[in-house]
């Protein structure tokens, strides 16, 4: 998840250096509650939440406020996040050559999901959801931060490509100020564009009452808003404290329920803030709660800078669960780190049903040195195949889309998936 207003430089944010950062992330941030050792039994460690919170209750400290065991029995009957010694390994293995016989081109890449392979699953991930919705941002999110403008004719043709495979959510662009965002700049000129589009809800970010203004007028009948967890994060991002962006948005949902326009929610910097280190869960619960009362119909959880793992997501979503419903959350995680995918998985455990990524794993972080893109659209599809989830999403018509916007790019995809089948699609094609 990028900057709503300005993408801040690094020379405009406190150093960092490697041991610093390890230090600030890595797993010894977190620590197990007495004797119990399963994944997720931890909580960041951070100060009380801020002043301008004004919300004891969610103190760090008072951890039975976001009991896990009060969810565990629930999970632990099929199979969840916490019966971590389970072997996924051979018994789940793909059958059949899988390379020989999905990758030639035009062909579905998707993995057999059907018979003993659908019991199998259920065996080991019954708590999963048997469908996920998919939340397309590349157009927004993955475009953003690119330094050479992207003309409008592309992006276009990008949303009609990624509606094309299947994707009924679509973030499309982000009205902004042209002067801080100049990539974002033709949001109107996009927005004009597709937004008679069929097949797909096209949602736009509005970071304050003038940009949903905007918004409206250009035809936009999405619209999404967007807080931080970390208050330095915050101020540094849209130049106001976590408070006065919750006013803010307040207008914007008021504004947005007279005219009958859905508000999506975005909480960003959910497990780490690139200045202020770990982020204890309860904040992240709060802001949350906050967007979700002020009626946000989904709340969007980021890993801003991508420094999550399974062991800090769990408590992390176990805090939030005891507010919003869940049902009413998805997760957005940027993968600099690689555990992308991993956290995906066992935010599936815990019933999340909602994913955002981009296509070719477009964007990244401009807070962080390192940050990278999110996670591919291609790698998530791929891997929900894999698992016998539907997404009625198209992989071959994703990698195309990925493949089209990359070559404009002048730059690989960022989807592990679409490189290794292109590249066996370009083998075969030799033979």
């Amino acid at each position: 998840m990028s900057s709503l207003e300005e993408p801040l430089g690094l020379d405009k944010l406190p150093s960092m250096s490697t041991i610093d950062r390890i230090q600030r992330f890595s797993s010894g941030a977190c620590r197990p509650i007495g004797n119990d050792m399963g994944m997720g039994i931890c909580w960041i460690q951070g100060g009380r939440s801020s002043s301008s919170n004004s919300c004891n209750e969610y103190d760090e400290d008072a951890r039975e406020t976001f009991p896990w065991r009060r969810h565990r029995k629930d999970t632990s009957q099929n199979g969840s996040v916490n019966q971590r010694t389970m072997s996924l390994g051979r018994k789940n293995s793909l059958s059949g050559n899988f390379c020989d016989s999905h990758c030639s081109p035009g062909r579905d890449y998707q993995t057999n999901s059907s018979g003993d392979n659908v019991q199998h699953r259920t065996k080991f991930f019954g708590g999963m959801p048997k469908f996920v919705k998919i939340v397309e941002v590349g157009p927004r999110d993955g475009l953003q931060n690119e330094k050479n403008m992207v003309p409008t004719s592309v992006k276009v043709e990008l949303i009609h490509r990624l509606v094309s495979s299947g994707l009924t959510v679509i973030e499309a662009t982000s009205f902004v100020s042209p002067s801080r965002v100049p990539q974002l700049s033709d949001a109107s000129e996009v927005m004009e564009a597709v937004r008679d589009l069929e097949g797909a809800r096209l949602p736009v970010l509005t970071p304050n009452l003038k940009g949903f203004e905007a918004a409206v007028a250009a035809g936009a009948k999405e619209v999404a808003v967007f807080a931080s967890a970390s208050e330095s994060f915050s101020k540094s991002n849209i130049n106001c404290s976590i408070e006065e962006s919750l006013v803010r948005y307040r207008a914007v949902t008021s504004a947005a329920k007279k005219l009958g326009i859905p508000v999506r929610g975005y909480v960003s910097c959910v497990v780490g803030c690139p200045t202020e280190g770990a982020v204890p869960p309860s904040k992240v619960a709060y802001v949350a709660k906050e967007l979700y009362e002020m009626g946000c119909f989904e709340i969007s959880l980021g890993d801003t800078i991508g420094v999550g793992t399974p062991g800090t997501v769990v408590p992390m979503l176990e805090a939030v669960l005891a507010f919003v419903p869940v049902e009413k959350l998805a997760v957005h995680f940027h993968d600099t780190y690689g555990q992308s995918l991993p956290n995906i998985l066992v935010s599936l455990q815990m019933g999340i049903s909602t994913i955002d990524s981009s296509v070719a794993g477009l964007g990244g972080c401009p807070y962080a040195k390192g940050a990278s893109g999110n996670v591919a659209t291609e790698d998530v599809v791929y891997m929900l195949h894999g698992l016998g989830i539907k997404t009625n999403v198209d992989l071959a018509k994703v990698m195309s889309a990925g493949n089209f916007i990359s070559n404009h790019l002048g730059r690989p995809s960022g989807s592990k998936t679409a490189v290794a089948l292109n590249r066996v699609a370009a083998d075969s094609s030799k033979m």
